[in-house]
């Protein structure tokens, strides 16, 4: 595949998983979170927070390095990945706060009390 393409490719999906995109996270971020978070909600009803905030987490991280990884490879420059890392890391923590509120004050529920079943 042509290192353009992979990288357009790489960057498109970073942007649509990372943060910055502001809308992706009702269409994209929490539904990928929720279908993690899925099968822990299973083993205990009290799993289904941290794993779906370490869900989500994991889905803006991956994003944001998608898409450094791909600027960089088409500038043929390479930045100082520590730095970006920690930055692409706080930007997440920062969502990762939002989802943990929305889940303690019930917008966001696991998904076994949808489904009738209790732990």
């Amino acid at each position: 595949m042509n290192n353009k393409i992979r990288n357009s490719l790489l960057i498109t999906i970073g942007f649509l998983l990372s943060p910055l995109s502001w809308w992706n996270d009702i269409f994209i971020n929490i539904p990928l979170a929720y279908v993690f978070s899925f099968p822990f909600s299973f083993i205990s009803e009290k799993l289904f927070l941290p794993s779906f905030v370490f869900g989500y987490f994991l889905t803006n991280v991956i994003g944001l390095i998608m898409m450094h990884k791909g600027i960089d490879d088409l500038r043929d420059k390479k930045s100082n990945k520590k730095n970006q890392l920690i930055k692409d890391i706080l930007i997440s923590l920062a969502y990762m706060i939002l989802i943990i509120i929305l889940v303690l004050i019930g917008i966001l529920k696991s998904p076994t009390v949808y489904l009738g079943i209790k732990k």
